[in-house]
């Protein structure tokens, strides 16, 4: 009896790690919104200010009423226990590149309306507009300091069908300049 409850276990633990592994978080700089509505998603600017009040709101809402920590984990790498096994892996917060390479606006158009081929469901019915928006206050937070310019409101300049061009914001910023595709995520 012991010695299948080990078994029992160590069936369960490798399919775990096995389905952990090969779970890996889709490249930086494939959107996740669908094409035909990324120009729409990448002109939704935050209506909200950057403050320490704004992120502590969004932090309540990551860890409460919007459960994102059980997904992208308590501090956004990705890892929380309700990812684990999902394929793409949830984005991870502290990577520079999901900043520079996402607008604010593809962000806010995810978190409300899902992400189809992944487990990112849609949370409109859950949160209003201006949670989602403070949520992603406290989601920036996660990468402060970490990549060259910083994390500003960029404006997004991941590529659609392999392409190179930027989204139609360009890749300028308030918050510095933004590395060329060669410059940035591609490990």
């Amino acid at each position: 009896m012991f010695w299948r409850s080990v078994f029992a276990l160590n069936v369960m633990f490798g399919s775990f790690l096995v389905s952990s592994l090969f779970a890996m978080e889709r490249h930086i700089m494939e959107p996740r919104v669908p094409e035909a509505n990324i120009e729409e998603a990448r002109r939704l600017v935050s209506p909200l200010s950057d403050s320490l009040k704004n992120v502590e709101k969004g932090k309540a809402i990551y860890e409460g009423k919007g459960t994102c920590f059980n997904c992208h984990g308590p501090s956004g790498r990705g890892d929380g226990p309700g990812g684990l096994s999902l394929n793409p892996s949830p984005r991870n917060f502290w990577h520079h590149g999901m900043w520079w390479h996402r607008s604010e606006g593809e962000i806010f158009w995810v978190i409300k309306h899902g992400s189809p081929g992944t487990g990112m469901i849609p949370f409109g019915g859950l949160l209003s507009d201006e949670e989602i928006w403070t949520v992603m206050q406290y989601e920036r937070s996660f990468a402060k300091g970490r990549g060259p310019g910083g994390i500003g409101r960029h404006r997004g300049m991941g590529p659609r069908s392999g392409g190179s061009q930027p989204g139609p914001q360009g890749m300028g910023g308030p918050h510095g300049r933004h590395g060329s595709q060669g410059e940035c995520c591609q490990e």
